[in-house]
């Protein structure tokens, strides 16, 4: 059979996902936070255009898509998700989706290729509700009392009644079929800024980051702001605020090249301005891809906390309420990206990790995985100015669907 190339219908790509940008619009971006109204016209949106790529849709008990077919030959998985961060950007998450969609309009109904391309939309993927529940789900990693159990982070609202209102209760959850996929592909906006001050077209992933998450609890004294002498206070707050700048000192000598670290909320109690905090909670990540950094620095962490709270006057606690092991993305996933970004993006691409947590890290525990990077213009996601050109995101969408077919003759 000849290597004949397979494109992507660019003006197709672009409408599907500026229809998607209308299911929830804030400003330029989304806010489709999981469960809402909007999600839920995203998915049944989805629903409704499988069928065009010979696909049979379902939505299952927690709110995931799938397009599953019929064809005969190998099947190649591939998707994202629908459901975006609070007031933020219009790609990341719907890209994914649409070049999976896209994929499969262009080679399924194409008698010339052997097997299928399934697609699927994984349900909070941005963790509303908790970590990657949807694709969780599927490969077996999430129990009913997993979803007795979640809350929505913003909001009393249990998983359960959510469920309910979206008329998903009672309904079954998709599990995977152990052999049936030869694997899973992404797609997904950078979300840095490497690939756009490279002058690059695509990115290859070669791993994704394993996300440690930790509680650190700082137990001072309340007492009033205006009587209490400074040399007898037992405040919290400075000393979280001692523990930060200690973190930002020793951290760098132990960790690896790419690691990043973050300090993403911090709570006084009682947070009164004329009140010397009690007790002081911070929520500090680490993420990185080699478990053996995190190791070495959770147990840094661990040491810096066990310091403190010898010198006082206010002992810490370290508790580690998030693991996430990183995931290494396919070899022969790659080289399949890189030889259709050859072919199709002028060799404009780059073999880089991936900083962000995505779903593919969970298929990986199942399945080969690859995932590959659209640029990001400014590096800017999570907000609602998030954006990629029209150009990228159209050569992006045919290195996909090449990826794929590139894919699917090397299972045939």
């Amino acid at each position: 059979m000849p290597d004949t190339l397979r494109r992507a219908d660019g003006a197709r790509v672009l409408a599907d996902l500026n229809a998607l940008r209308a299911f929830g619009t804030y400003k330029t971006g989304v806010h489709r936070p999981t469960f809402s109204d909007a999600h839920r016209q995203s998915l049944d949106w989805l629903a409704a255009r499988l069928p065009e790529a010979q696909l049979t849709a379902e939505i299952d008990g927690i709110g995931n898509v799938l397009g599953t077919s019929a064809k005969p030959g190998p099947k190649l998985l591939a998707g994202s998700h629908l459901e975006s961060q609070n007031y933020a950007g219009w790609l990341d998450g719907p890209l994914g989706v649409v070049y999976a969609l896209e994929a499969a309009r262009v080679l399924n109904a194409d008698p010339s290729i052997a097997g299928a391309v399934e697609v699927a939309s994984w349900c909070d993927e941005e963790g509303h509700f908790g970590a990657f529940l949807g694709s969780r789900s599927y490969v077996g990693d999430v129990s009913e009392a997993d979803i007795d159990a979640a809350r929505d982070r913003s909001s009393p609202r249990t998983m359960r009644e959510a469920l309910a209102e979206m008329g998903l209760a009672g309904r079954a959850r998709m599990h995977a079929e152990r052999g049936r996929h030869i694997g899973y592909l992404e797609a997904h906006i950078e979300q840095g800024d490497t690939l756009e001050q490279g002058a690059l077209k695509v990115g290859v992933v070669t791993s994704i980051v394993g996300i440690w998450q930790y509680r650190i609890v700082f137990t001072g004294a309340q007492n009033h702001a205006g009587t209490t002498r400074m040399a007898v206070r037992r405040d919290a707050g400075l000393a979280l605020a001692k523990f930060c700048v200690a973190i930002d000192a020793h951290f760098p000598a132990a960790c690896g090249p790419r690691t990043v670290w973050t300090t993403g909320r911090i709570a006084l109690d009682p947070g009164a301005p004329s009140i010397i905090p009690g007790q002081a909670e911070m929520l500090f990540q680490i993420r990185d891809d080699d478990p053996a950094v995190i190791d070495r620095l959770e147990a840094l962490l661990r040491e810096l906390a066990r310091q403190a709270t010898a010198s006082g006057p206010c002992p810490v606690v370290v508790e580690r309420i998030r693991t996430g092991a990183p995931a290494m993305m396919d070899g022969r996933f790659q080289d399949a990206i890189e030889a259709a970004s050859g072919a199709l993006a002028d060799g404009k691409s780059l073999r880089m990790p991936s900083g962000a947590g995505h779903d593919a890290q969970v298929l990986a525990t199942i399945m080969p995985a690859g995932m590959l990077f659209v640029p990001s213009i400014g590096g800017i996601s999570h907000h609602w100015t998030e954006n990629t050109s029209d150009a990228d995101i159209v050569t992006g969408a045919d290195v996909f669907v090449d990826t794929c077919r590139r894919l699917l003759a090397s299972a045939s």
